[in-house]
């Protein structure tokens, strides 16, 4: 059975459950660095000072590990895992990544450790379109869409509270740059190139870019009180910039 037939629907994310806390530390100590280096980096990422009568790398030890991840806040245990990546040689790399993405891909966590950050995880159609826009922009040479895509996962990423208003703001600026490039009027503001240029995307679908920028403009620029964008919002306006910007890359 493929790893693909195990994945579980995201239930997740805003949290470090604690079976997966022991499992980063069994995992944590198959790398040769030893406890008292693990304490080490634990400590540091969990805001805890070691034990002072304990230095001898023992049960004792281990429990005192246990203990401090155990028990802190969980975007701690995230920063942990980029921390004790750092650590680790190219090969051990990647085979620590694999085994924390194949952890979460299984047991349902949304988040992923992408070159030693965790970022932001959608389910797979997300993941699949991000990853095609991402490569269409750069293969054309789109950089700034592609960077602006970039922050907008950055923004969702943060721990504890995502940075919504960002990332909304973001996609958009993707969608606007690759529009801007297209139409070849790069001063121009996404919603005066939609004016301008109607047939960007065949109609009625045109209608998509409009509305973004409307939600967007509502969403991420002047925000209506007591009426902030959610994540599942968020995501579904960076899906769809994504997407537009694919298909837009191959004009």
């Amino acid at each position: 059975m493929g790893l693909q037939a195990l994945t579980a629907a995201i239930t997740t994310r805003h949290d470090a459950p604690e079976e997966f806390r022991q499992y980063l530390f069994f995992v944590m100590q198959n790398y040769g660095l030893g406890l008292k280096r693990i304490r080490e980096i634990v400590c540091l990422a969990t805001k805890q000072a070691p034990d002072s009568n304990q230095w001898g790398e023992n049960d004792f030890m281990k429990s005192e590990i246990e203990e401090k991840m155990g028990s802190s806040f969980w975007p701690y245990i995230y920063d942990l895992i980029e921390m004790f990546y750092d650590k680790l040689n190219a090969s051990e790399k990647k085979d620590f990544s694999d085994s924390i993405n194949e952890y979460f891909l299984i047991h349902g966590i949304g988040w992923k450790l992408c070159e030693g950050s965790i970022e932001y995880r959608g389910d797979d159609m997300f993941e699949k379109d991000l990853k095609l826009a991402q490569d269409a922009l750069k293969e054309r040479h789109l950089d700034d869409s592609k960077r602006e895509i970039v922050e907008a996962v950055k923004d969702m990423s943060r721990k504890p509270d995502p940075d919504i208003t960002g990332a909304v703001q973001h996609s958009i600026a993707a969608l606007e740059c690759v529009c801007r490039k297209i139409s070849g009027d790069e001063k121009d503001t996404l919603g005066d190139v939609i004016k301008k240029h109607p047939n960007l995307v065949p109609p009625p679908l045109n209608e998509v870019i409009s509305k973004i920028w409307g939600f967007s403009s509502e969403q991420g620029r002047h925000l209506r009180e007591g009426r902030p964008p959610k994540m599942d919002e968020a995501e579904l306006l960076v899906h769809l910039s994504a997407s537009i910007c694919l298909y837009l890359s191959k004009k």
